[in-house]
C-alpha cells in the first residue's frame, strides 16, 4: 500500500533531513527547491571566508557522521561536500525537483504543485531568507554619501579596501566580518548596543567547545547546581581569555549557560 505523499519544501538542512524522515516512515516525499542546488540558505547568503561555529560532532546528521578527515570547524564549502555525500549516499536526489517557484493551496485543502497533489506539507525553508535592514533606526542614513549594505550581501572584503567602515550588531555574523574587514580596511568600528559574552570555539587542551560544555551530564549537573554559581563560573572562565569590561563588553546581563543546557537537551 503506497504512503501519503508529502511534499517538502527547501533542500536544505532540514529540507534533506525530512526527506530522509519521510522515506523511513513509509511516506512518499518530494522536495520542492528554487534554486539550482541543495544547500539552503548557506549558499546564496553566505560570504566566502564563512566557517561554522558549531564542531562537525554537533553539527552532523546523527546517521550520517563526518568523515574523520573533515576539521572540526568547516568552512561552508567543506558543509557543500558533507550535504552532498549524504544526499548520495541515500539516494535523495530522486526526490528533488529544482527551480520550483511557488506552491498554492486548493480549495479543498490539498497541495498542487502544477497537476501534483498532496497529502501534507512541510516547509522547511529557514528563518533568514529576507534580509532585514532596519533604516527607519538610523536618522540621517538617506543623507549617508558612503555605502551601506546588509551582511547579507557581504561576500568578500576586497572592494572595502582601505576604507573606514562601521559594522552594527555583535552577532556572528557582524563579529566575523569585523575581524575580516579589520586585516583591509583603515579602520572598523563594531557597534553594538550593549556587551555580549564572547566565547571562543576552542576551549580546554584544544577541545571543541560545544562537545566539552554541552553534554548530558552537564545538563544533570545544571539541574543541582545553583544556576548563578554555574553563570558566575562561565563569567569568570570567559574573563580570563580577555576582560569584558576592560574592552567595553561588559554585558549588564548575566551569562546563563543553563539556558543552553536545557536549550541542547
Amino acid at each position: 500500500m503506497p504512503g501519503k505523499r508529502i511534499v517538502v519544501v527547501g533542500a536544505g538542512v532540514s529540507g534533506l533531513g525530512a526527506i530522509k524522515t519521510c522515506l523511513e516512515e513509509g511516506l512518499e516525499p518530494t522536495c520542492f527547491e528554487g534554486s539550482d542546488d541543495i544547500g539552503g540558505l548557506g549558499r546564496p547568503s553566505i560570504y566566502e571566508s564563512a566557517t561554522s561555529n558549531t564542531s562537525k560532532e554537533m553539527t552532523t546528521y546523527s546517521d550520517y557522521p563526518f568523515p574523520d578527515h573533515f576539521p572540526n570547524y568547516l568552512h561552508n564549502s567543506r558543509i557543500m561536500d558533507y550535504l552532498w555525500m549524504y544526499v548520495q549516499h541515500f539516494d535523495l536526489t530522486k526526490h528533488i525537483r529544482f527551480l520550483v517557484c511557488s506552491v498554492r493551496k486548493r480549495s479543498d485543502f490539498s497541495w498542487k504543485q502544477e497537476s501534483h497533489v498532496f497529502d501534507g506539507i512541510m516547509v522547511c525553508s529557514g528563518m533568514y531568507s529576507d534580509p532585514f535592514l532596519p533604516l527607519q533606526n538610523f536618522p540621517g542614513i538617506k543623507r549617508f554619501k558612503g555605502q551601506y549594505i546588509h551582511s547579507w550581501e557581504y561576500k568578500s572584503p576586497e572592494k572595502f579596501r582601505g576604507k573606514k567602515i562601521i559594522v552594527v550588531g555583535i552577532g556572528n555574523s557582524g563579529a566575523d566580518l569585523a575581524v575580516e574587514l579589520s586585516h583591509v580596511a583603515s579602520q572598523v568600528f563594531l557597534s553594538t548596543r550593549r556587551g555580549a559574552w564572547i566565547w571562543n570555539r576552542v576551549w580546554d587542551y584544544g577541545m571543541p567547545v560545544d562537545t566539552v560544555l554541552f553534554t548530558r551530564f552537564n545538563a544533570v549537573l545544571n539541574k543541582f547546581y545553583p544556576t548563578f554559581l554555574i553563570n558566575r563560573w562561565a563569567e569568570n572562565k570567559l574573563n580570563v581569555r580577555f576582560n569584558h569590561d576592560v574592552y567595553g563588553l561588559l554585558p549588564q546581563h548575566r551569562y546563563n549557560l543553563g539556558y543552553f543546557l536545557r536549550f541542547f537537551f
